[in-house]
C-alpha cells in the first residue's frame, strides 16, 4: 500500500526543489537533460532500446572518475593544436581569466565545473569532447585502462586481450578517437586503490610479454591511472571518454569485437560487461606473474636512489630447457636470432636491457606529476627475426646464456 503524503510535505519538497534549481542556475550549471532529442546518434544497424537517461546513467556508472572536475578538449583554429584543460566557468571571462599569461593551474580565479549528466549528454551528442580524471582524491579508482597507439597496436591489443581472457579478467576494447589505436578497459565492481589497479595492469603486460614478443615494454607506461597517488596541486592524468558522436561517424571511439568490428548496439554491449571484483586482483596478479615482480625489474626505493649500485641483481634461474648454442651477431647492437630462443630466455634478455626510472619514483614520492616520465625504460629492440640489445649488455648476455 502506498504511503499517504500530505499537501504540506509536497509543498516543502517543491520549495526545496526550486531552491536547488535556483542554486544550480546561479552557478551557471545546466541541470536539464534533453527529453528524447535526436537520440544520441549512433552508428548501430538498429536503434538502441535504451533511453537517453539510461545511456547517461550507464555511461557514468562505468567510466567513473573525478566528478568535481573534468577536462574538456580544445582546438586552436589558427594553430591547429589541440589538447585538454579543466573546464572552468571563468574561462576567457574578461577581467577574470588571464590565459595564456597565467596558467590555469596557477589561477586564483579558477572555478572548476563539475561533471554533470548534461556534460555527459553533450559529449555523447557531439557538442563537446570531454575526458575523465580516473585517480580520485583518496588515491583510488574505478577502472584500469591501457593505451595502445604504436604502429603494431592491433597485434598488441589482441595479445593483451588474449592475456585477459586467459586470466579471467573482463576487458572491453575501444578504438581511439583517431582510429589509429585502442584503449583496453577493465572496470571494477567497487573502487580499488590506484596502486593495486596499476599492479594489475603491469601484471597483464608482463603476462602478455611472456606469451608473445610483439608487445613493447613501453606499453606499460600508458596505463591509467598513471599515478599511484594524487600529484600535489594536480588531478593526475586524464583519459578521453569514448562514444563521442563525431569520431563515431568514421569508426572511432567505439567498442569492438575480436575482429575489430563495432558491436551493433554499443549500449547493449556496455550493459553486458561484468566488472572485476576487487578481491580477484591479487590472485590474478600472482597467476599472471608466477609470484615474481612483473617485468622482472627490481623495485627502486629511497635507498636505491642514493646508492643504486648496491641493488641486488636478478638471480632467478630461467625455467625450462635452454639451447646448447646460440648465434649472436655483434654489430651496432647485439643481435639474437628469435628462432633459437626459448620464450623464457628471450624475455630475460629483453628485460636485461630494461630498468626502472629513478626520475619517475622521485617525482611520485614528492607527489609531483609523472606525465611523460616512464616507469620502466626499455632499451631492447624488437626486429622481425631478431632481438637486439645495446652493446653494453654483452657481458651480462654471455652470463645469462651460459647459466
Amino acid at each position: 500500500m502506498m504511503p499517504m503524503v500530505d499537501s504540506h510535505s509536497i509543498a516543502a519538497l517543491q520549495a526545496e526543489n526550486a531552491r536547488l534549481v535556483a542554486l544550480l542556475q546561479s552557478n551557471g550549471i545546466d541541470w536539464r537533460l534533453p527529453a528524447e532529442p535526436e537520440a544520441l546518434v549512433t552508428t548501430e544497424a538498429e536503434p538502441s532500446r535504451f533511453s537517453t537517461a539510461e545511456k547517461v546513467t550507464l555511461f557514468r556508472r562505468l567510466f567513473r572518475g573525478r566528478a568535481d572536475v573534468f577536462p574538456v578538449r580544445w582546438e586552436g583554429k589558427s594553430s591547429g593544436k589541440s589538447g585538454y584543460a579543466p573546464a572552468c566557468s571563468n574561462e576567457w571571462r574578461p577581467g577574470v581569466c588571464d590565459k595564456p599569461r597565467i596558467k590555469c593551474s596557477e589561477c586564483g580565479n579558477r572555478v572548476l565545473n563539475p561533471l554533470t549528466d548534461t556534460v555527459i549528454y553533450a559529449h555523447l551528442a557531439g557538442k563537446q569532447t570531454v575526458g575523465v580524471y580516473p585517480l580520485l582524491t583518496d588515491d583510488t579508482c574505478h577502472f584500469l585502462a591501457a593505451d595502445f597507439d604504436e604502429a603494431d597496436w592491433q597485434e598488441d591489443v589482441q595479445a593483451y586481450r588474449q592475456s585477459c581472457l586467459e586470466l579471467g579478467v573482463p576487458v572491453a576494447i575501444e578504438i581511439s578517437r583517431s582510429g589509429k589505436g585502442a584503449h583496453a578497459w577493465v572496470f571494477f565492481a567497487s573502487r580499488v586503490s590506484a596502486r593495486d589497479a596499476r599492479r594489475l595492469g603491469t601484471a597483464l603486460i608482463s603476462h602478455t610479454c611472456a606469451r608473445t614478443r610483439q608487445l613493447k615494454l613501453e606499453s606499460y607506461d600508458r596505463i591509467f591511472p598513471n599515478q599511484d597517488t594524487m600529484p600535489k596541486g594536480g588531478f593526475g592524468n586524464l583519459i578521453a571518454l569514448p562514444l563521442q558522436k563525431k569520431p563515431r561517424e568514421y569508426g572511432g571511439s567505439v567498442f569492438v569485437d575480436e575482429g575489430f568490428l563495432p558491436y551493433s548496439d554499443q549500449w547493449a554491449y556496455l550493459t553486458s560487461i561484468e566488472p572485476m571484483a576487487p578481491h580477484d586482483i591479487e590472485p590474478t596478479i600472482l597467476r599472471a606473474t608466477g609470484g615474481v615482480h612483473p617485468l622482472d625489474v627490481t623495485f627502486i626505493d629511497a635507498e636505491d636512489l642514493k646508492e643504486p649500485w648496491k641493488r641486488a641483481p636478478v638471480t632467478k634461474k630461467i625455467s625450462g630447457p635452454t639451447p646448447k648454442m646460440l648465434t649472436v651477431t655483434l654489430s651496432n647492437l647485439i643481435y639474437f636470432e628469435k628462432s633459437q630462443l626459448p620464450q623464457a630466455l628471450a624475455n630475460r634478455l629483453i628485460r636485461l636491457a630494461a630498468f626502472q626510472n629513478p626520475a619517475f619514483y622521485k617525482a611520485q614520492a614528492m607527489r609531483m606529476s609523472v606525465w611523460n616520465k616512464p616507469r620502466v625504460i626499455g632499451c631492447a629492440e624488437n626486429f622481425p627475426a631478431h632481438i637486439a640489445l645495446p652493446r653494453g649488455c654483452f657481458g651480462c648476455c654471455a652470463g645469462i646464456a651460459a647459466g
